[in-house]
């Protein structure tokens, strides 16, 4: 993830890379270890992507619209709820019966997230905001992923100032767990 373009283009980007992931998942059979190491990889960008957007696109939409609190609380929630199904789904193994039945309701709540932040959030953000406020937003965003966690950690905080704190902190060792283990590359 860090596809260039300002926030809208860079978010929307990203929601392309995990329907991908998506759909090269839904291709393979049940039980596939494969449909694992895939959700594993977009678990890593799913988290990175979450992160970037609750340390900046969140603040940015309490600040630029009339309901902004109330958008992006429902957001974190969003949030929240996927991370505590991804923490789950980390822990199984494809052939676990459970693995499907978490794999298929995670990604029915990504794709409404997607649709809603997409057909909602983005153009009431695309009207309130000025091109050079989402162009630096885009690139906050892009920093942001560089230093994310890339595994859930659903107890960790979703609101600033702490999670700006912690997070490239937990980003840092998820990143070298990840390199250790080759976790969040399927090929």
């Amino acid at each position: 993830m860090g596809h260039g373009g300002n926030v809208i283009e860079e978010l929307t980007a990203d929601h392309r890379e995990v329907e991908e992931l998506f759909q090269k998942i839904e291709m393979l059979p049940a039980g596939d270890t494969r449909r694992k190491a895939l959700a594993d990889e977009a678990i890593v960008e799913l988290i990175r992507h979450s992160v970037a957007e609750e340390l900046h696109l969140y603040p940015a939409v309490r600040r630029l619209l009339p309901d902004g609190d109330a958008i992006a609380d429902k957001e974190v929630e969003d949030h929240s709820s996927a991370e505590r199904t991804m923490k789950q789904i980390e822990g199984l193994d494809a052939e676990d019966p459970d693995f499907e039945r978490l794999l298929g309701t995670w990604m029915r709540e990504i794709r409404l997230h997607i649709e809603d932040e997409e057909t909602n959030l983005f153009p009431k953000l695309r009207q309130a905001a000025d091109a050079d406020d989402l162009n630096q937003l885009g690139d906050k965003i892009r920093q942001a992923k560089k230093t994310a966690p890339t595994r859930p950690h659903p107890a960790s905080p979703s609101t600033p100032p702490a999670n700006k704190v912690l997070a490239p902190g937990a980003g840092l060792v998820d990143r070298v767990r990840d390199a250790l283990s080759g976790r969040g590359k399927s090929s």
